[in-house]
């Protein structure tokens, strides 16, 4: 029983937080709406979180489960993307060859600039 409890208890916890990090993009998408930005809402949404985590406005403990939530279930967010590629297959005809280096140089670019980023930051001296 107190384990059912418990449950629910998470589960109400995790549905508020996720309401959290929505009304977050909702005020980021209003913002663009608002002053009509070439900057999407969601963008908007996302740096307004992060000013409100670095200034302690929004304590960690408010979003960390909802957030984990959407870590933990991501891929699922991928399938609508990967049936839209299925369904629009012709537009790549004659330029997956070329997709190919710039997937791979992207990400590689990403991937140095993220470590070179990550190392400065733990060497950094307060």
């Amino acid at each position: 029983m107190l384990s059912v409890m418990i449950s629910k208890s998470n589960l109400f916890i995790t549905i508020l937080q996720l309401g959290v990090l929505f009304g977050f993009y909702l005020m980021g998408v209003l913002i663009q709406n608002l002053f009509d930005l070439l900057v999407p809402g969601s963008v908007l949404g996302m740096v307004l979180l992060l000013i409100c985590l670095y200034t302690r406005v929004l304590p960690e403990q408010w979003i960390s489960k909802g957030a984990t939530f959407l870590l933990n279930h991501l891929p699922l967010f991928f399938i609508p993307v990967t049936v839209g590629i299925m369904n629009h297959l012709d537009f790549f005809t004659g330029k997956s060859l070329w997709l190919i280096p710039i997937v791979l140089v992207s990400t590689l670019f990403i991937m140095i600039t993220t470590g070179w980023i990550g190392q400065t930051l733990v060497n950094r001296k307060d």
